[in-house]
């Protein structure tokens, strides 16, 4: 009787999974909430972040009013390009495929533990998660399995999170720091939201 169980929530798991959509244009609006009770001068307060998916190409922009950084990555080669403005400087970092993997080792080995707590964010039912990292440090999760996006290394501590994470928290520094979607845009992005610049950025290895 057990083995028929196990057998009954892994049919009805494929089938899920089957029936999930892969999205390949979307563009994804977050508020950052921050807990400033434990920081001054927050660079994240009043911040909000934007992910734009293109098929094998992902940017995310997270905007503060002292700060401002965007990451392009490209799934088919591996490669990311990171852009920071701070004040009226504006600084370029490109990383190949290892450098990116290196930049976040300390997502490896990760442990995904699955909860089933659900919450209901913008009208997507959204399952529970945890993420634990080696250092001990957790992250929450809410994600909905409506759909999942074509490209999921870009958010390289989301990775293994089975579908579109629509609210998660997480230690940065001293504060606890709260990513909330506030619209999902399934109209078509335009290429040109991945050009990288060509001139008026330092370049910071």
């Amino acid at each position: 009787m057990k083995g028929l169980l196990v057998t009954i929530f892994t049919l009805c798991s494929f089938f899920s999974n089957a029936q999930q959509r892969v999205v390949a244009e979307c563009t994804i609006s977050y508020d950052v909430i921050t807990d400033t009770l434990n920081t001054q001068n927050n660079f994240l307060e009043s911040a909000r972040k934007i992910v734009y998916i293109k098929g094998n190409d992902a940017r995310t922009d997270l905007m503060s009013s002292s700060f401002s950084q965007t990451v392009l990555y490209d799934k088919a080669s591996g490669n990311a390009v990171v852009l920071r403005e701070i004040g009226n400087n504006k600084l370029i970092t490109k990383l190949t495929k290892s450098q990116w993997i290196e930049k976040n080792k300390k997502f490896d080995s990760a442990v995904v533990t699955f909860f089933s707590d659900t919450r209901i964010i913008l009208g997507y039912e959204c399952k529970k998660a945890t993420i634990t990292l080696k250092n001990g440090s957790v992250t929450q999760v809410f994600y909905t399995t409506a759909f999942v996006p074509s490209v999921r290394d870009y958010e390289y501590n989301l990775k293994d999170i089975p579908g579109l994470v629509l609210e998660y928290e997480s230690e940065e520094g001293n504060a606890k720091v709260k990513y909330v979607a506030t619209k999902i845009d399934l109209s078509p992005v335009p290429s040109s939201k991945f050009n990288v610049p060509t001139s008026g950025y330092r370049i910071l290895n």
